[in-house]
């Protein structure tokens, strides 16, 4: 479930500026052993447990896995909606995501995610367009922004090669 919140405050210089704001819900309920159920509103359930390595059951979805893929996720949507604000036209997107979970003074946590955006553009001319715009999604991406992990992109543009007769 989603709601927004909006409301009027005062900057610093004294002008009135639209403060947005927006409240996720989801819920999460045990379902056996360390397994366990999300559901969200209208969505799909997701079915989650520990990771193996935790004795989790394989074959589910983990905290870690969700964690990692939603950075990926939030590059992704942030690097869309920049490219259809500037009209930027690519041909395709793909990404993977690493997470390396380590124990850092006494407590496990993500010190690194990389993400591995791979963009096919038309030609060479769009190369640095997707770039601009990588870096945009990089710096506004608000998941990773809520992180203390360190998020490292490295993406790799491709001009197609086919030939268009």
């Amino acid at each position: 479930m989603l709601i927004k919140i909006q409301e009027i405050k005062v900057n610093k210089t004294g002008v009135k500026v639209k403060s947005k704001q927006f409240v996720y819900e989801a819920r999460l309920k045990w379902t056996e052993g360390r397994d366990g159920l999300i559901t969200s509103g209208d969505k799909l359930p997701i079915k989650v447990s520990t990771p193996p390595e935790f004795k989790g059951r394989p074959g589910l979805w983990t905290p870690e896995v969700l964690l990692i893929s939603s950075v990926n996720i939030c590059v992704m949507t942030t690097f869309l909606y920049y490219a259809e604000k500037k009209e930027f036209k690519f041909l395709n997107y793909e990404s993977s995501v690493k997470g390396l979970l380590e124990r850092i003074e006494n407590e496990f946590l993500f010190s690194t995610i990389e993400v591995k955006p791979q963009i096919l553009v038309a030609s060479e001319d769009d190369i640095e367009k997707a770039e601009s715009l990588l870096e945009l999604s990089e710096k506004n991406c608000f998941v990773s922004n809520s992180l203390k992990s360190k998020v490292i992109l490295k993406p790799e543009i491709k001009v197609n090669s086919q030939k268009i007769n």
